[in-house]
């Protein structure tokens, strides 16, 4: 307790020597003077904001997908992961990460000012886009969750969520989003004919982030007990709900047309409408692609597969959406189905437990959605607005710029598995990262929170397993 207290108040100490040391206000806090110069900011404004409200919708959707692909005795543990990474990423990004992703460019590495949204951050158009890329930070930090359900302690988690929503997530979104060296480097500009690699919705910047991060902490957190017999093969652990994962595949699919074209940031850009529908074309593709390969491989359609041929549909045109065709999003959507499922049978056979799929859907389809942007971005639209220069892919004549998108796909992965893999490696020398056995087989729910999520459940003492208590009724 004491070195809790002693950490909180050098926490609080640091806030308010920052806080004192910001800036004096020089932003448009009321909103009067951005009003004055675009009369049409408010609808800018309004579109940008709800969508970020649809992104944020998104948190129920991943934890009730996760939820459902976990057992019962870890419903209440895997719902609260996902409630307090985005509590802690909150205040994580409002007071280093936003800075360090969209503040004034050092170097092309990192930002250097908007600590705490004080000062000149206090300003009514920044704190709109701090609010858009916070419920993105969120999305990167919970796709983890769902990985190494049923394993960790729940104390590692927090500080997960507070590391990758303050620095991975932002320094790399600030590579690419915060005019940092992978998109405005002058050898990746040449390279690219104009520009340098993009991603315009975070198929990278988002997905692959938390993907890859997923990764190192699976191979070092081991799989969970049963999940292979001892000949090394894999067993089933079936989650105890395709209910809750389909709603929440719908909630999240629902959730993605304010993802991707709420990055217009802009309610002008027509091309809103050829972005939805990419979006929704690929996840389509995404679903129907699993769902038959399943079926030809099983003799069965599976369920959870699909969902995750949809989310992985999604992943993938989130870089490419806005500049291909619908044809082009439907191969993409084809080619993420087969990633989905042969990429978690290929993990699975290695040892690797990931309990929601979430290496493949999110890690290696968000590394395809770069690469295919890459490939087959068409040239009607420009970097990120209709007025930018056109980006053109390799199937369009610019090798250069699918260079580019290789590049950018290296650089994620060697970022996101490397300070993945460092920081749990210190969680699990330190602080250590894995409940007991005996508290995973018992269940996180109890262990961790001293909660049921399920009362009209009871836990058998022999068999360390969730029975259902039958009413008098029943008998």
């Amino acid at each position: 307790m004491e070195r809790v207290e002693k950490a909180c108040g050098i926490v609080c100490t640091a806030m308010l020597l920052l806080l004192v040391a910001a800036p004096a206000m020089a932003g448009d806090p009321s909103g009067a003077e951005t009003l004055t110069e675009n009369p049409e900011a408010p609808s800018d404004f309004v579109w940008t904001l709800m969508c970020g409200f649809l992104v944020m919708f998104m948190q129920p959707g991943f934890a009730m997908l996760e939820a459902g692909f976990a057992r019962a005795k870890n419903v209440a543990n895997v719902m609260m992961k996902n409630l307090m990474d985005f509590a802690i990423g909150s205040l994580a990004f409002f007071a280093i990460g936003f800075a360090l992703m969209m503040g004034s460019n050092w170097h092309g590495l990192v930002g250097t000012d908007g600590w705490f949204l004080a000062g000149n951050a206090y300003d009514v158009s920044t704190i709109e886009l701090w609010f858009f890329e916070l419920v993105f930070a969120a999305t990167a930090a919970t796709i983890v969750s769902g990985a190494i359900a049923e394993r960790p302690k729940f104390s590692i988690y927090i500080i997960y969520s507070a590391v990758v929503s303050a620095v991975i997530y932002p320094i790399y979104g600030h590579w690419l989003w915060g005019g940092g060296w992978l998109s405005s480097a002058d050898f990746m500009v040449k390279l690219g004919g104009g520009y340098g690699a993009l991603d315009f919705a975070g198929s990278g910047v988002v997905h692959a982030i938390g993907g890859y991060i997923a990764l190192a902490a699976c191979l070092l957190l081991g799989p969970r007990i049963g999940k292979y017999d001892e000949f090394g093969n894999p067993k089933p652990i079936p989650g105890h709900s395709l209910a809750f994962a389909v709603i929440g595949t719908f909630i999240l699919w629902f959730g993605w047309f304010g993802f991707n074209p709420g990055s217009t940031l802009s309610a002008h850009e027509l091309r809103i409408s050829i972005i939805a529908a990419n979006t929704n074309l690929a996840a389509a593709a995404g679903a129907v692609t699993a769902m038959l390969i399943t079926w030809l491989r099983n003799g069965k359609p599976d369920v959870g597969m699909t969902c995750n041929g949809a989310i992985g549909g999604l992943v993938a045109i989130t870089a490419p959406c806005a500049w291909v065709q619908p044809w082009a999003a439907v191969l993409i959507g084809m080619v993420a189905g087969f990633i989905a499922c042969y990429g978690y049978w290929w993990l699975e056979r290695r040892g690797i437990d990931d309990v929601v799929g979430a290496v493949p859907v999110h890690g290696f389809n968000g590394t395809w959605g770069l690469i295919a942007l890459g490939l087959f971005a068409d040239g009607t639209y420009g970097v990120y607005t209709a007025e930018g220069p056109l980006v053109t892919g390799l199937l369009y004549g610019n090798a250069g710029f699918f260079a580019c998108q290789i590049i950018s796909a290296v650089v994620n992965f060697a970022w996101a598995f490397s300070t993945g893999f460092v920081l749990f490696y210190i969680l699990k020398k330190t602080v250590g990262i894995r409940v007991s056995p005996e508290e995973e087989l018992l269940g996180l729910d109890i262990s961790e929170h001293a909660a049921i999520a399920y009362p009209d459940f009871v836990y058998s003492e022999s068999t360390r397993s969730v029975v259902i208590k039958p009413t008098k009724e029943e008998g």
